[in-house]
């Protein structure tokens, strides 16, 4: 099963984030969420787990205004 990660940030720093896709909160400025496909679960974690990952996820949490939200959704169905 597909699996999707969103997570939600806030930063005002945005230029210096940018990164997989990205999109913002249209009522909400400076509320951004970033969205993340992997083939499932699994494989995710796997490359979560990766050195460099983890670095690059240390990078791009210093420039957010507060800890992340993440939601982790198993996808059902993916329509173009």
């Amino acid at each position: 099963m597909s699996f999707v990660q969103v997570f939600e940030f806030r930063t005002s720093d945005l230029d210096a984030v940018r990164r997989e896709i990205l999109a913002a909160d249209h009522n909400q400025p400076g509320r951004y969420f970033a969205i993340v496909f992997a083939d499932s679960w699994e494989s995710a974690m796997e490359n979560s787990n990766l050195p460099e990952t983890q670095a690059a996820a240390e990078k791009y949490m210093a420039l957010a205004d507060g800890p992340p939200v993440f939601y982790d959704l198993d996808v059902l169905e993916d329509r173009a």
